[in-house]
């Protein structure tokens, strides 16, 4: 379909066409579009033409898919997308002949909770051509709960309602890495859930039971069908220089709730001791949990180096979580693996549904590109300019 309100003399190139388009984030290959699964998946073009449109095919339940583009690396747009096929002007009337470096990606989150949920890149229409987009010189991975789904970065902070339109990849810590360290930054993460459970104690919601899969989050027939989602990652074909571990909110959290009946598996609860302590047995749970990611993370990652990181929503599970992280040093003699805590977002920081808001993100960026380019010898990029 030609864009109704499309300039003369734009030419259609289906997606499978795109040979110069940059992929980023998981996906299955091999389709006729392109599927954007998790929050901060898209594309990167560097395009010639004096105007340019995405073609998507989008779907969804309760919770409307988020978007945002980006020219020339500033932040040009943020929209939620209804369901239906439509195209989206990402420029027009800019001087032909000029590249522009265009980038556009999904801010939401991969949602468990809605199966129908999904965007997909069909094709663009352009004036002028693409041209090679470079290779950024590393590759980091994030892994995490709603913190890392950029949960808050937008919106008041009395705005309480959990929905799509406070999380983002935009002003997240991650995008800002990205531009710090000149990266290629892959998000995994999910809102409420955690390293051994979700914050409600629902141990079926934790991160490595679907870190394997392309998506293991993204369920149902169009999903798992179609898209592939629950096939295994290709692993071998992007290797992080870094993981980033950001776990552990909701574990700490599902201490402090009541008792959860979970279907097939019986009542589940963290405990914690008359005094306020954590009973041991359940904060071996964690540990445990935690120890075996980090294997699964190896295996999968041999030179990456892993840092699990902690405390933007507080410290309650510091010392399990350093304790996990020395017993699998210890265990497995991989020096390759630390632990580190992130500053505790401080009041004027948080943004909506009490969640670290833009400031937060900020703080914890410049944490993590300065541990980053101590360790790994990383180049920081001074960034300085509007998101």
């Amino acid at each position: 379909m030609y864009p109704q309100d499309a300039g003369q003399g734009l030419k259609e190139i289906p997606f499978p066409q795109a040979e110069q388009v940059k992929i980023h984030g998981r996906t299955t290959r091999g389709l006729d579009f392109l599927p954007l699964l998790w929050n901060h998946s898209g594309i990167e073009v560097n395009c010639t033409g004096a105007e340019l449109w995405v073609a998507l095919e989008v779907d969804c339940g309760f919770h409307e898919p988020w978007v945002a583009s980006e020219l020339n690396g500033a932040l040009m747009s943020r929209q939620m997308l209804l369901p239906g096929i439509r195209e989206i002007c990402l420029y027009r009337n800019m001087t032909p002949g000029v590249v522009k470096n265009v980038k556009f990606y999904r801010e939401l989150q991969a949602m468990s909770e809605d199966d129908r949920c999904h965007v997909l890149v069909k094709g663009f229409f352009t004036d002028g051509e693409f041209l090679p987009v470079e290779d950024p010189p590393y590759k980091i991975e994030i892994i995490g709960d709603s913190i890392s789904s950029g949960e808050g970065t937008y919106g008041a902070t009395p705005d309480t309602d959990w929905l799509a339109m406070y999380m983002s990849s935009s002003r997240h810590y991650g995008r800002l890495l990205e531009k710090m360290l000149h990266a290629d930054v892959r998000i995994i993460s999910q809102g409420g859930w955690g390293v051994y459970c979700g914050w409600d104690n629902d141990v079926r919601h934790n991160i490595p039971s679907v870190y394997e899969a392309t998506c293991g989050l993204a369920t149902g027939d169009f999903n798992e069908k179609v898209l592939r989602t629950q096939e295994p990652n290709d692993f071998a074909s992007w290797q992080p220089d870094a993981i980033i571990v950001n776990l552990g909110t909701n574990d700490a959290s599902a201490f402090e709730q009541p008792p959860l009946e979970v279907p097939g598996v019986g009542v589940c609860k963290q405990r914690k001791n008359p005094d306020g302590s954590y009973v041991r047995e359940d904060q071996e749970k964690v540990i445990r949990a935690a120890e075996d990611f980090l294997k699964m993370l190896r295996r999968h990652n041999p030179k990456s180096h892993i840092v699990w990181v902690y405390g933007m929503l507080g410290y309650n599970l510091t010392l399990t979580l350093s304790e996990a992280v020395t017993r699998y040093r210890q265990e497995t003699g991989d020096a390759n693996v630390a632990f580190i805590n992130l500053p505790c977002t401080k009041w004027e920081e948080f943004g909506a549904h009490m969640h670290p808001g833009y400031a937060a993100h900020e703080v914890a960026a410049g944490v993590l590109s300065d541990y980053l380019h101590s360790v790994l010898g990383m180049d920081i990029h001074k960034f300085s300019g509007n998101l």
